[in-house]
């Protein structure tokens, strides 16, 4: 059998792969070093793999075969399908270069990588996010996203970027969307979709691409993000271009392309997980008159299970900020992990609600976040000493905007950075500390202290006051209920 020979040399990659058919017909792939400069590697601190090692194809190959100079043509699957990486020519939908896919390693995002190098020719980059979803979604995930065809996976560590630049802010500014929601996935969005961006820099990719579906928020968050920070970034959303209609047609997808399936066609719910909360839709939670199912929980237990005796614990608090737990400094992250743990264990935490979604539907979520309703408890409640009426009023009323704003993805958006530096500004006072009673479900505020406090014993006390003349009270109350009274005689005809 003739010879087929070629080399690739992605741009992003300090090795070529070359590629050579044995004396039985298969087809071998071998890593060859070239040289290059390391500054790029040093720059991004992250896990990275390449695709090394033998890749034997079996079955009738029918792909092009290439001179000795020429870039390799395509990679072909286990079935023999041509899968275009690193090619020079147009997929199915256009050409695009390299691609840094926002990658999980769940059905989606697996499937898309073969379908990204089917459509536009393109290099695949698989990028994923570790934002404290836990050490489970991140096992593996190298393997897979090989096995899905995509040239590298770039990890990076965001947990404390996140807690300290995403949660924190939105915390001190008391962001609560619809009453409930203490916003988990809306704020993980914009952190992962920034280091997308920096990612598609530091590789040099023409494009980004997300498994978002066109129904929900996240399409939105993450390309908001995308036009924000880089405006000439091309943005892929297959969910919104190919022919895959749910998850059934993405297994049959993946087992023609010969990719490990990573789910069952029996799904039960669709969950997003970080460090901040765990989200629960899908399946009988469709059905908004259905009582979530008690095995569903995972970061809490039922409050009914929970210890029968409290626990307190006390929450250090500078300028609006969390910084110790119990008297004890702590980094953001692990003072907001430390206190899942304590309010899981007390079941804390535990939302039920159906919301509006951004692109107009109403949809129904279940969610968990002990940790986070621990400290919007302490926050909110120190601020009851350190900030006046007006100020609360007017923070409050700001709060409501600055959560639609982080829900619907406008977190670059200078309205939400110029209400941030207002937030900033009206706590900085807000320094002390909080003490709460953790009790089957429930957090209740037992103490509270800071030396910035406007609370006044000696005035606000029953007993007589130097400041404080009660006999004074009488012209205000004249003087404030004036317009009330003028009406009541304009209507009485006095």
């Amino acid at each position: 059998m003739a010879e087929i020979s070629a080399t690739s040399f992605p741009s992003s990659s300090s090795s070529a792969l070359a590629f050579r058919t044995s004396h039985n017909g298969s087809l071998k792939c071998q890593n060859v070093a070239v040289p290059r400069t390391t500054s790029q590697f040093q720059e991004l601190s992250v896990r990275r793999s390449q695709l090394v090692g033998n890749a034997v194809v079996t079955g009738h190959v029918t792909g092009s075969r290439s001179c000795k100079n020429q870039a390799i043509r395509a990679v072909l699957s286990g079935d023999g399908t041509a899968l275009a990486a690193d090619s020079k020519e147009a997929g199915l939908r256009g050409k695009l270069n390299k691609v840094v896919l926002a990658y999980s390693g769940g059905l989606d995002t697996s499937v898309i990588v073969p379908w990204l190098k089917e459509n536009y020719g393109c290099e695949v980059v698989c990028f994923t996010a570790d934002v404290g979803q836990g050490i489970k979604e991140l096992e593996g995930l190298e393997q897979k996203a090989k096995a899905s065809g995509a040239s590298q996976l770039v990890v990076k560590d965001l947990t404390e970027e996140f807690v300290k630049d995403y949660i924190f802010p939105c915390l001190r500014a008391g962001a609560i969307y619809e009453r409930k929601y203490l916003l988990g996935t809306s704020m993980a969005r914009p952190v992962i979709a920034k280091a997308m961006v920096d990612v598609a820099a530091e590789v040099g990719a023409d494009a980004v691409a997300h498994g978002c579906t066109g129904k929900g928020n996240d399409q939105v968050r993450f390309e908001l993000t995308f036009f924000s920070l880089n405006p000439q970034l091309k943005v892929v959303a297959p969910w919104r271009e190919w022919e895959i209609q749910g998850r059934e047609d993405a297994i049959e997808y993946a087992k023609k392309h010969n990719i490990p399936v990573p789910v069952t066609k029996k799904s039960i719910y669709s969950r997003d997980r970080n460090l901040w909360h765990l989200s629960h839709e899908g399946d009988l939670l469709e059905d908004p008159a259905n009582e979530p199912k008690k095995d569903m929980y995972m970061m809490s237990v039922d409050p009914e299970d929970a210890p029968d005796q409290p626990e307190y614990i006390e929450i250090g608090i500078e300028s609006g900020i969390p910084v110790a737990l119990n008297g004890k400094a702590l980094s953001p992250a692990t003072l907001l992990a430390e206190l899942n743990t304590i309010g899981g264990k007390h079941g804390i935490g535990r939302i039920d609600m159906v919301e509006n979604r951004l692109v107009g539907m109403k949809s129904r979520g279940v969610y968990e976040t002990p940790g986070g309703t621990i400290l919007f408890a302490a926050v909110q409640e120190l601020e009851s000493l350190t900030l006046d009426r007006e100020s609360i009023q007017v923070k409050d009323s700001l709060a409501l905007k600055y959560a639609e704003m982080v829900y619907a993805g406008r977190w670059f958006d200078p309205l939400r950075e110029s209400m941030d530096a207002f937030m900033e500004k009206i706590t900085e006072t807000t320094t002390g500390s909080v003490t709460l009673k953790l009790y089957k479900g429930s957090v209740s505020v037992t103490g509270r202290r800071s030396p910035n406090s406007l609370y006044r014993q000696d005035i606000s006390s029953f007993e007589k006051s130097e400041i404080y003349n009660q006999a004074d009270a009488a012209g205000f109350i004249n003087i404030f209920g004036l317009p009330m009274r003028v009406r009541a005689m304009l209507e009485k005809g006095i």
